[in-house]
Formats: C-alpha cells, structure tokens, sequence
C-alpha cells in the first residue's frame, strides 16, 4: 500500500490535494448551464466511486504485507467500523449538492470561499479533537483565525459586486447563494474527521488494528456511502431545485446528455477524489488536521479560477477587487501558519 511517512512529502501532497479540491469545480462550469447541475453531480459521483475502486486495486493492493491490501481490509474491517465513512458519504454528499447548486447561483469564487472555508475551520477543529498528535493548539487556532477573516472578506466582496449593479432580483439571488453555501460548509465539517477515525495510520505494524481501516478502504466505503445517498439527496435536489423548474423526467435527461458531457463530469469526480484520497494518505505524516486543512486551501485556488478565468467579479467596483486582494494575503498567511504548527 502507498503511504507517506515524510512530511515535507506530505505536505507537497497536500498542496496537490488542494489543487484537485481547487479545480474540480471548473467541470460543472465547463458542461455549461443547459446541463443543470442535478444531472452533472450523477456523472460526478460515479466517477468518484470508480477512481475510488480503481486507487483501492492498485495503489492500495501494492507492498509487503498482504493485510495492509485493499481487498483483504475491506473484509477484515467489514462490521460496525464501517458505519463511519459510511455515515462521512452521506453527510458529505448533502453538502457537497448544495455547495454544487451554490455554484450554479453564485459562482465559484463566492460558493467556495464561504462553504470550504467554514468547512475547513470547522473539519480542522474537529480532526484535531480526535487525533491532537502533539501539534501546537496556539497555532492551529492562530491560523484559521487568519482563514476565518478572509472569509468574511470574500463575502463582504461579493455584497459590493451585487450592490454596484442594478437590482434585478441580485440581492435575493446573493443571500440564497451565500446561505447555500455556509450550510453546505456547516455539513462538509464533518466528512474528513469521521473518515479519519477509523483510518489506521500506524504503517510500521504487520497489520491493521482490528476494526480500522487502511486510508483507501475507508476512502471507498465513503464513496460508496456517496454513491448510495445520491439516490436520496439528488432526486430531492431534482424535485425541489434551489433555481428552475423541477426536473421530473430525470432518468431520460440523464440519458440525453453526450458522452463528453458525462466524461467531464466524471473527470469532475475523479480530480476531487485524488485530493481527497491524497488528503487521507497523507494524514499519517502530517496529522489527520493539518493535512486536511493544507487540502482545504482549495478556497484559494477555486477563488483565483472564479476571478481570473470565469471572470465572475467582471465590472465589480474597485472595493470587490481590494477585499478579494485581502482575502488571498489573509489565506496565503493562515496556510503558511498551519504549515508551521506541522512542521
């Protein structure tokens, strides 16, 4: 099984895991608005659960000791354990359909910064309450302070943008947008600490703890915990859409779509799985908080792929683009903070 045991790999890591956090939301973005995004988010989750199954037979089948394998801790671990990631995928998937119709109402650089934000503030404090591995409180807190900050600045962004222009219904699309989002991030919290409960990072022993898991089989079981749920979430999503008309006529639109439609949104998940995968292997290192904090610097990254390259902020007064300056210094500072309390 791949693991990583350095932490400044882990950390390298984690920078590509925030990328993939970053930019995966550029594929819901790149289907275009005739493709509503109920309908993106089944070729996301299907693509997700592959790569999942794929990294599991592969990267998680490789090394010395047989019962580190994927295959062999899917059973071994089979039981009451399981019930976490489980519970981590569905939790996760509510959170992510609404983060998702944030997008579709805001854009990328407000739905992220809010709902990612506060799911980083909330996923760090929770992961270190669980697993404190010896690292410094002062600076964790000190760090997300600096996050939390920037958050309300990118907020505070996106109020201005609105109210520089002419009404037409903006102030109510803004507050729905903005309230998608913080709760989409109030549920996204928990996904990374109930994943990490059950993961066993202790690599050097011949085995798995009974009842823990290897990263890529709790990474799976919470796939398939996705998986299931979608059937639920998404077909309420379907019914009652935050915007439009209700589609009632799911299964043949689904099938109406292109392939490359489907393949983008597949691509979609899998960019989002390897982060999150990177984000679990890497939580050995560099501690169950710190590595899913460095991840969830993907707020930066999906902010500067909203302004630079959806140009989401274009024709905003000059007090959006001085407030969303002081939102990427402000992160860039917490980052490099939870860097140091790593370290």
């Amino acid at each position: 099984m791949f693991y990583v045991s350095d932490y400044t790999f882990a950390v390298a890591l984690c920078v590509v895991c925030m990328f993939c956090w970053g930019s995966w939301g550029n594929t819901q973005k790149l289907v275009g608005k005739s493709w509503r995004y109920e309908l993106f988010y089944w070729d996301y989750v299907i693509g997700l659960l592959i790569f999942a199954l794929v990294a599991g037979l592969t990267l998680g089948s490789i090394g010395e000791h047989p019962e580190w394998g994927f295959v062999a801790n899917l059973k071994s671990s089979f039981g009451p354990a399981w019930l976490w990631p489980l519970a981590a995928g569905i939790v996760f998937n509510l959170s992510n359909i609404l983060l998702s119709a944030s997008i579709a109402v805001a854009g990328m650089s407000v739905a992220f910064p809010v709902g990612v934000g506060l799911a980083l503030v909330g996923g760090t404090v929770f992961n270190y309450y669980f697993n404190p591995a010896g690292k410094p409180l002062g600076l964790i807190v000190a760090g997300l302070a600096l996050i939390v900050v920037s958050i309300v600045c990118n907020a505070m962004a996106f109020k201005a943008k609105s109210s520089g222009a002419a009404d037409g219904g903006q102030s109510s699309k803004t507050a729905r947008g903005l309230a998608l989002a913080a709760v989409a991030g109030l549920l996204m919290m928990w996904f990374s600490p109930l994943v990490n409960k059950v993961i066993d990072n202790a690599f050097a022993n011949p085995a798995p703890a009974a009842g823990k898991m290897t990263a890529y089989t709790a990474f799976f079981v919470f796939a398939a915990g996705i998986f299931v749920s979608n059937f639920l979430w998404n077909t309420i999503a379907m019914r009652h859409p935050v915007q439009g008309e209700p589609i009632r006529d799911g299964i043949r639109r689904y099938f109406a779509g292109s392939p490359a439609t489907h393949l983008v949104g597949m691509l979609g998940g899998t960019i989002w799985g390897l982060g999150t995968l990177l984000s679990f292997v890497t939580a050995g290192a560099a501690s169950p908080a710190i590595a899913y904090a460095l991840g969830q610097g993907a707020t930066l990254v999906s902010a500067l792929w909203g302004i630079l390259v959806w140009r989401e902020f274009a024709g905003a007064p000059k007090k959006s683009a001085y407030l969303n300056l002081a939102m990427f210094v402000l992160f860039v500072a917490g980052l490099a903070v939870l860097i140091k309390a790593g370290a």
